[in-house]
Protein backbone atom coordinates (compact mmCIF):
# COMPACT_ATOMS: atom_id res chain seq x y z
CA UNK A 1 0.00 0.00 0.00
CA UNK A 2 0.60 3.86 -0.38
CA UNK A 3 3.75 2.61 -3.11
CA UNK A 4 1.94 5.67 -4.74
CA UNK A 5 1.44 8.29 -2.12
CA UNK A 6 1.57 11.98 -3.39
CA UNK A 7 1.41 11.11 -6.88
CA UNK A 8 -0.51 12.55 -9.32
CA UNK A 9 -1.51 10.08 -12.34
CA UNK A 10 -3.90 10.64 -15.73
CA UNK A 11 -5.56 7.10 -16.92
CA UNK A 12 -7.10 7.65 -20.77
CA UNK A 13 -10.03 5.21 -21.56
CA UNK A 14 -10.28 5.18 -17.46
CA UNK A 15 -13.84 4.80 -17.10
CA UNK A 16 -14.02 0.98 -17.70
CA UNK A 17 -12.65 -1.94 -18.01
CA UNK A 18 -8.50 -1.93 -17.61
CA UNK A 19 -8.31 1.56 -17.31
CA UNK A 20 -11.02 1.59 -14.47
CA UNK A 21 -9.22 -1.16 -12.91
CA UNK A 22 -6.24 0.82 -12.91
CA UNK A 23 -7.06 3.88 -11.57
CA UNK A 24 -8.80 1.81 -8.66
CA UNK A 25 -5.49 0.49 -8.09
CA UNK A 26 -3.38 3.08 -7.92
CA UNK A 27 -5.66 5.22 -6.00
CA UNK A 28 -5.63 2.61 -3.23
CA UNK A 29 -1.98 2.97 -3.30
CA UNK A 30 -2.11 6.63 -2.56
CA UNK A 31 -2.49 8.52 -6.10
CA UNK A 32 -4.52 11.36 -6.97
CA UNK A 33 -5.76 9.96 -10.40
CA UNK A 34 -7.53 11.86 -13.23
CA UNK A 35 -9.91 10.08 -15.31
CA UNK A 36 -10.28 10.52 -18.78
CA UNK A 37 -12.76 9.33 -20.64
CA UNK A 38 -14.46 9.86 -24.14
CA UNK A 39 -17.89 9.19 -21.89
CA UNK A 40 -17.68 12.09 -19.79
CA UNK A 41 -20.64 10.88 -17.89
CA UNK A 42 -18.77 7.11 -17.23
CA UNK A 43 -15.44 8.82 -16.57
CA UNK A 44 -17.14 10.87 -13.14
CA UNK A 45 -18.74 8.41 -11.89
CA UNK A 46 -15.53 6.25 -12.00
CA UNK A 47 -13.44 9.23 -10.54
CA UNK A 48 -16.24 10.23 -7.68
CA UNK A 49 -16.03 6.09 -6.56
CA UNK A 50 -12.28 7.16 -6.38
CA UNK A 51 -12.02 10.60 -4.83
CA UNK A 52 -9.97 12.11 -8.19
CA UNK A 53 -11.37 14.19 -11.17
CA UNK A 54 -12.59 13.35 -14.34
CA UNK A 55 -12.06 14.72 -17.98
CA UNK A 56 -14.07 14.07 -21.07
CA UNK A 57 -11.33 14.33 -23.95
CA UNK A 58 -11.19 11.85 -27.36
CA UNK A 59 -7.27 11.25 -27.34
CA UNK A 60 -7.12 10.98 -31.07
CA UNK A 61 -7.89 15.43 -31.60
CA UNK A 62 -4.96 16.85 -30.88
CA UNK A 63 -6.35 20.00 -29.51
CA UNK A 64 -8.64 18.45 -27.15
CA UNK A 65 -5.70 16.47 -25.98
CA UNK A 66 -3.78 19.81 -25.51
CA UNK A 67 -6.56 21.47 -23.86
CA UNK A 68 -7.50 18.38 -21.34
CA UNK A 69 -3.70 18.53 -19.85
CA UNK A 70 -3.88 22.34 -19.53
CA UNK A 71 -6.70 21.22 -17.53
CA UNK A 72 -4.74 18.78 -15.36
CA UNK A 73 -1.94 21.25 -15.03
CA UNK A 74 -4.28 24.30 -13.45
CA UNK A 75 -6.06 21.84 -11.83
CA UNK A 76 -3.36 19.72 -10.13
CA UNK A 77 -0.35 21.50 -10.08
CA UNK A 78 1.78 18.52 -11.40
CA UNK A 79 1.37 15.15 -13.25
CA UNK A 80 3.97 12.45 -12.08
CA UNK A 81 2.22 9.59 -14.26
CA UNK A 82 0.52 8.81 -17.51
CA UNK A 83 -1.37 6.22 -18.53
CA UNK A 84 -2.21 5.46 -22.39
CA UNK A 85 -4.70 3.20 -22.31
CA UNK A 86 -7.71 4.72 -24.02
CA UNK A 87 -8.24 2.05 -27.34
CA UNK A 88 -10.74 0.37 -29.45
CA UNK A 89 -11.13 -3.45 -31.44
CA UNK A 90 -12.49 -2.09 -34.41
CA UNK A 91 -15.54 -4.50 -33.90
CA UNK A 92 -17.51 -2.09 -31.48
CA UNK A 93 -21.01 -2.72 -33.05
CA UNK A 94 -20.34 -4.50 -35.79
CA UNK A 95 -21.87 -8.28 -35.48
CA UNK A 96 -20.12 -9.53 -38.98
CA UNK A 97 -16.49 -8.45 -37.89
CA UNK A 98 -17.13 -10.29 -34.76
CA UNK A 99 -17.92 -13.06 -36.81
CA UNK A 100 -15.27 -12.89 -39.37
CA UNK A 101 -12.26 -12.80 -36.43
CA UNK A 102 -14.14 -16.06 -34.22
CA UNK A 103 -13.95 -17.98 -37.54
CA UNK A 104 -10.25 -16.92 -38.29
CA UNK A 105 -9.91 -17.64 -34.97
CA UNK A 106 -11.34 -21.18 -35.43
CA UNK A 107 -9.71 -21.91 -38.68
CA UNK A 108 -6.28 -23.85 -38.90
CA UNK A 109 -3.42 -22.85 -41.87
CA UNK A 110 -5.17 -25.21 -44.62
CA UNK A 111 -8.60 -24.34 -43.88
CA UNK A 112 -7.19 -20.70 -44.35
CA UNK A 113 -5.15 -21.27 -47.57
CA UNK A 114 -6.79 -19.74 -50.63
CA UNK A 115 -9.47 -17.69 -48.98
CA UNK A 116 -9.38 -14.32 -49.43
CA UNK A 117 -6.90 -12.28 -47.95
CA UNK A 118 -8.33 -10.19 -45.86
CA UNK A 119 -6.44 -7.28 -46.19
CA UNK A 120 -8.45 -6.24 -48.86
CA UNK A 121 -11.58 -5.64 -47.10
CA UNK A 122 -9.90 -3.47 -44.67
CA UNK A 123 -11.19 0.12 -45.55
CA UNK A 124 -8.97 3.82 -45.12
CA UNK A 125 -11.00 4.80 -42.37
CA UNK A 126 -10.98 1.75 -40.37
CA UNK A 127 -7.07 1.99 -40.67
CA UNK A 128 -6.63 5.41 -40.04
CA UNK A 129 -8.83 5.40 -37.10
CA UNK A 130 -7.04 2.76 -35.32
CA UNK A 131 -3.80 4.57 -35.13
CA UNK A 132 -5.43 7.68 -34.92
CA UNK A 133 -7.15 6.49 -31.57
CA UNK A 134 -4.49 4.14 -30.67
CA UNK A 135 -0.99 5.45 -32.06
CA UNK A 136 -1.66 9.00 -32.50
CA UNK A 137 -3.64 9.38 -28.72
CA UNK A 138 -0.48 7.89 -27.46
CA UNK A 139 1.50 10.61 -28.81
CA UNK A 140 -0.66 13.42 -28.06
CA UNK A 141 -0.70 12.33 -24.81
CA UNK A 142 3.09 11.37 -24.32
CA UNK A 143 3.99 14.96 -25.97
CA UNK A 144 1.65 17.22 -23.73
CA UNK A 145 2.46 14.69 -20.19
CA UNK A 146 6.30 15.72 -20.57
CA UNK A 147 5.69 19.25 -21.51
CA UNK A 148 3.81 19.42 -17.90
CA UNK A 149 6.57 17.12 -16.19
CA UNK A 150 8.98 19.31 -17.55
CA UNK A 151 7.53 22.81 -16.94
CA UNK A 152 6.03 21.96 -13.48
CA UNK A 153 9.00 19.12 -12.00
CA UNK A 154 8.92 16.14 -11.11
CA UNK A 155 9.48 14.43 -7.19
CA UNK A 156 12.37 12.06 -7.11
CA UNK A 157 10.85 9.20 -8.08
CA UNK A 158 10.57 11.09 -11.96
CA UNK A 159 7.68 10.93 -14.04
CA UNK A 160 6.35 7.52 -15.53
CA UNK A 161 4.58 7.05 -18.87
CA UNK A 162 2.79 3.49 -19.44
CA UNK A 163 1.47 2.99 -22.71
CA UNK A 164 -1.13 0.25 -23.44
CA UNK A 165 -0.14 -2.31 -26.44
CA UNK A 166 -1.42 -5.78 -26.68
CA UNK A 167 0.29 -9.00 -27.76
CA UNK A 168 -1.28 -8.65 -30.69
CA UNK A 169 1.62 -6.34 -31.14
CA UNK A 170 4.27 -8.34 -30.63
CA UNK A 171 2.68 -11.92 -32.14
CA UNK A 172 0.22 -10.81 -35.12
CA UNK A 173 -2.80 -12.16 -36.20
CA UNK A 174 -4.60 -13.29 -39.17
CA UNK A 175 -7.22 -10.55 -39.84
CA UNK A 176 -5.74 -8.42 -37.49
CA UNK A 177 -3.50 -6.07 -39.91
CA UNK A 178 -4.80 -2.51 -38.37
CA UNK A 179 -4.95 -3.35 -34.80
CA UNK A 180 -1.91 -5.31 -34.66
CA UNK A 181 0.35 -2.87 -36.43
CA UNK A 182 -1.39 0.12 -34.26
CA UNK A 183 -0.28 -1.85 -31.36
CA UNK A 184 3.32 -2.58 -32.50
CA UNK A 185 3.65 0.80 -33.14
CA UNK A 186 2.98 1.77 -29.64
CA UNK A 187 5.68 -0.91 -28.51
CA UNK A 188 8.60 0.85 -31.01
CA UNK A 189 7.51 4.47 -29.98
CA UNK A 190 7.63 3.33 -26.33
CA UNK A 191 11.33 2.31 -26.49
CA UNK A 192 12.24 5.31 -28.62
CA UNK A 193 10.90 7.42 -26.57
CA UNK A 194 11.92 6.25 -23.35
CA UNK A 195 15.73 6.85 -24.73
CA UNK A 196 14.42 10.48 -25.60
CA UNK A 197 13.39 10.81 -21.88
CA UNK A 198 15.64 8.89 -19.67
CA UNK A 199 18.04 11.66 -18.85
CA UNK A 200 15.20 13.76 -17.95
CA UNK A 201 13.68 11.22 -15.19
CA UNK A 202 11.33 9.73 -16.95
CA UNK A 203 10.31 6.08 -17.45
CA UNK A 204 8.44 5.06 -20.24
CA UNK A 205 7.36 1.66 -20.22
CA UNK A 206 4.72 -0.71 -21.90
CA UNK A 207 2.38 -3.23 -21.12
CA UNK A 208 1.36 -5.92 -23.82
CA UNK A 209 -1.53 -8.29 -21.98
CA UNK A 210 -2.61 -10.83 -23.56
CA UNK A 211 -6.39 -12.04 -23.61
CA UNK A 212 -8.36 -10.48 -20.80
CA UNK A 213 -12.09 -10.66 -19.79
CA UNK A 214 -12.98 -7.16 -20.40
CA UNK A 215 -16.18 -5.14 -21.90
CA UNK A 216 -14.11 -5.44 -24.92
CA UNK A 217 -13.61 -9.31 -25.16
CA UNK A 218 -17.39 -9.92 -23.88
CA UNK A 219 -18.37 -10.42 -27.54
CA UNK A 220 -16.13 -13.25 -28.37
CA UNK A 221 -17.20 -15.31 -24.98
CA UNK A 222 -18.24 -18.17 -27.17
CA UNK A 223 -14.45 -18.16 -27.93
CA UNK A 224 -13.50 -18.09 -24.26
CA UNK A 225 -12.66 -22.18 -23.97
CA UNK A 226 -10.93 -22.14 -27.47
CA UNK A 227 -8.40 -19.32 -25.88
CA UNK A 228 -8.11 -20.87 -22.43
CA UNK A 229 -7.18 -24.24 -24.34
CA UNK A 230 -4.53 -22.22 -25.72
CA UNK A 231 -3.21 -20.70 -22.94
CA UNK A 232 -0.98 -23.02 -20.36
CA UNK A 233 -2.49 -21.40 -17.39
CA UNK A 234 -5.67 -22.24 -18.48
CA UNK A 235 -7.68 -19.31 -17.99
CA UNK A 236 -7.92 -15.47 -19.61
CA UNK A 237 -6.74 -12.94 -17.31
CA UNK A 238 -8.54 -10.51 -15.63
CA UNK A 239 -8.41 -6.53 -15.46
CA UNK A 240 -6.30 -6.93 -11.99
CA UNK A 241 -3.64 -8.74 -14.01
CA UNK A 242 -3.01 -5.71 -15.68
CA UNK A 243 -3.35 -3.36 -13.10
CA UNK A 244 -1.45 -4.80 -10.48
CA UNK A 245 1.16 -4.58 -13.58
CA UNK A 246 0.81 -1.16 -13.96
CA UNK A 247 0.88 -0.38 -10.58
CA UNK A 248 4.89 -2.10 -10.28
CA UNK A 249 5.67 -0.06 -13.26
CA UNK A 250 4.80 3.11 -11.71
CA UNK A 251 6.20 2.77 -8.83
CA UNK A 252 9.84 3.01 -7.03
CA UNK A 253 10.03 -0.82 -7.44
CA UNK A 254 10.64 -0.20 -11.50
CA UNK A 255 12.77 2.97 -10.72
CA UNK A 256 15.65 1.30 -12.88
CA UNK A 257 13.44 0.11 -15.76
CA UNK A 258 12.63 1.63 -18.76
CA UNK A 259 11.94 1.10 -22.21
CA UNK A 260 10.87 -2.37 -21.30
CA UNK A 261 7.42 -4.37 -21.88
CA UNK A 262 5.61 -6.44 -19.41
CA UNK A 263 3.11 -8.88 -21.08
CA UNK A 264 0.68 -11.00 -18.60
CA UNK A 265 -0.90 -13.22 -20.75
CA UNK A 266 -0.81 -16.41 -18.98
CA UNK A 267 2.17 -18.21 -20.97
CA UNK A 268 -0.04 -17.66 -23.96
CA UNK A 269 3.08 -16.21 -26.47
CA UNK A 270 5.17 -18.98 -25.61
CA UNK A 271 2.48 -21.51 -26.60
CA UNK A 272 1.90 -20.43 -29.98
Amino acid sequence: MNRLQGATALITGGARGLGAQIARRFAEEGARVVVNDLNLDAAEACAEELGGTAIGCDVSDSQAVHDMFELVASSEGRLDILVNNAGISGMEGDDSAQERFREMMEQGASEQAGARPPILDVADVHWQRMFNVHMNGTFYCSREAVRIMCNLGLSDSGGRIINMGSIMGTFGRNGGTAYCSAKAAILGFTRSLAHELAPANIRVNAIAPGFIYTDMTKPFEAMHPQLEAQTPMGRLGDPDDIAWAAVYLASDEAKFMTGQTVSPNGGWYMSQ
